[in-house]
């Protein structure tokens, strides 16, 4: 079977059923089409899905494979891992363009009509059949699956309206208005969460999906439907809402499982690449690797945190607004404080809570706890992870396999009594001279780091006084707009003065 892509330039010159002919055209399937430009990328070794990371090994070539089967697809895994995404870029596997009989709302193939319109056409005209074309762009329909989806909306129904307009008895089939999925012939159709489809209605794609053909208020019509399916759902024990019915399972060619990045660079590239920062800002802010670190890091204790339901799944889209946020929030320090740099801070974490709270789904003792402190909490936690990668491990320093304890001369300064308040909004003046006065957290920054960028430097020295709480060095109190540190054997015992006698 001949297989030919039509440029631009050439659909110019064809307007007519004859001139489509005399170009060599012969009709072929979408799967057919799908599968002979991916061979050819293939053997260009061309990346078929932009933009994709972390797929690479597992989900991608599973796809690939299901293509060259001819398949249809159902992409199972939790929110935020790129189902819709992969889907919508299998539309470059399509030609760019292909003719159509003109008029037709089927997009009738010329050589190979299935609708009265298209029939009707050729029969009358002949060779003399206007033809239109159609690109890649336009050949994909995505439908969200929500409880009130009818079969009209997907199959289509007798329109009265029509009906009059024509004169047409409601015996013609002239009468039927079309759904999405006939008007996607020749194309792709993506259902997504299709569990959410009620039972009924997954039962009208059967014989769509195997014999082809639908029926409709008592039509029965065979419309030999050329249609690449890909459907998404979650897995069915995250949600009540629904299932896929297994008749349909049954009738998709291959069901491929996706997952969330299983390292942290991956996760990294994926939020760089998604995440959405404002160009016109008058502050130039300037984000480190490790604050990129400790964003993704959060995402990855929050997917094994006691607190979340790990059945909802934690979406990439946290990691992505986490950094939108993070971002804004030292804009916003900076405007406040009349300066046109900003260096991100320990403290700007404060900003990415809302960005949390909003893509978990607590279990029930996250709710006891409230999302507010579960996200706080993810936040210490992914400091915990982080803090051995740079500096000593704490527990090695307790349990004694460290011989010197690099952190005692910093809680022996706060052991004195002595307290620091990190606001906040502090302006770089203020932000510097709290950290620098705090007896060995400078010396402890310069021994086990290389870093020669001062404003990294403060960031370490922050990152360590609040990874000392996480380790039970320190003690961290809420301010109204910022913490405050303290040594953590006085935090918890009561406040004398000094005249007041102490009886033991």
């Amino acid at each position: 079977m001949t297989h030919i892509n039509f440029s631009s330039k050439d659909i110019e010159s064809i307007n007519t059923l004859g001139e489509l002919k005399k170009a060599g055209y012969k009709p072929y399937s979408t799967k057919h089409e799908l599968r002979k430009n991916l061979i050819n990328k293939i053997k260009k070794s061309e990346n078929v899905f932009e933009g994709i990371w972390g797929y690479e090994d597992t989900v991608i070539p599973d796809i690939e494979r299901a293509i060259l089967s001819g398949h249809n697809i159902n992409l199972l895994g939790l929110r935020g891992q790129a189902k819709t995404r992969i889907a919508r870029q299998m539309i470059q596997l399509l030609d760019e363009y292909v003719p159509v009989i003109k008029g037709s709302e089927l997009n009738d193939d010329p050589m190979n009509p299935i609708s009265r319109f298209g029939w009707d056409a050729v029969n009358e005209n002949g060779d003399e059949t206007a033809i239109g074309w159609i690109h890649r762009d336009d050949r994909y329909t995505e439908k969200l699956a929500t409880p009130d989806v009818s079969i009209a909306d997907l199959i289509g129904d007798v329109d009265p309206i029509k009906a009059a307009s024509l004169k047409l008895p409601y015996s013609d089939e002239r009468v039927i208005h079309y759904g999405l999925v006939p008007r996607a012939h020749r194309g792709i159709f993506v259902i997504n969460e299709l569990p959410d489809l009620q039972p009924r209605i997954q039962v009208a794609l059967f014989n769509i999906l195997q014999e082809g053909d639908i029926q409709i208020r008592g039509f029965k019509l065979r419309l030999p439907l050329d249609i690449q399916f890909v459907f998404t759902a979650n897995p069915e024990d995250y949600t009540n809402r629904g299932s896929i019915v297994t008749p349909l399972k049954d009738r998709l060619g291959s069901q491929i499982i996706t997952h969330y990045p299983k390292s942290r660079e991956v996760g990294m590239k994926i939020t760089a690449q998604e995440a959405k920062l404002p160009n016109d800002s008058s502050v130039k802010v300037i984000i480190n690797e490790w604050s990129k670190k400790l964003v993704e890091q959060i995402a990855i204790e929050a997917r094994s945190s006691e607190y979340v339901d790990a059945k909802s799944g934690v979406s990439a889209r946290l990691t992505i607004t986490a950094y939108e946020n993070l971002v804004s929030t030292a804009e916003r320090r900076a405007m406040k404080n009349g300066e046109t740099e900003a260096y991100v801070r320990i403290s700007d974490f404060v900003g990415i809570i809302p960005a949390i709270t909003g893509k978990v789904e607590l279990v029930y003792e996250g709710e006891q706890e409230g999302p507010g402190i579960v996200a706080q909490n993810l936040i210490g936690k992914a400091i915990r992870t982080l803090l051995p990668e740079i500096f000593p491990n704490p527990e090695d320093v307790r349990n004694k396999k460290e011989s010197i304890d690099p952190y005692r001369t910093i809680s022996a300064w706060f052991g004195k009594g002595k307290t620091l308040d990190m606001l906040n909004d502090f302006n770089s003046k203020e932000y510097k001279s709290a950290l620098e006065s705090i007896t060995g957290l400078d010396s402890l920054v310069n021994k086990y780091s290389d870093v020669k960028d001062k404003n990294e430097k403060l960031f370490l020295m922050e990152f360590v006084l609040f990874g000392l709480v996480e380790y039970s060095y320190l003690s961290k109190s809420a301010l109204v707009s910022g913490n405050q540190f303290n040594d953590l054997l006085s935090s918890m015992l009561p406040t004398f003065d000094e005249d007041e006698e102490i009886n033991y």
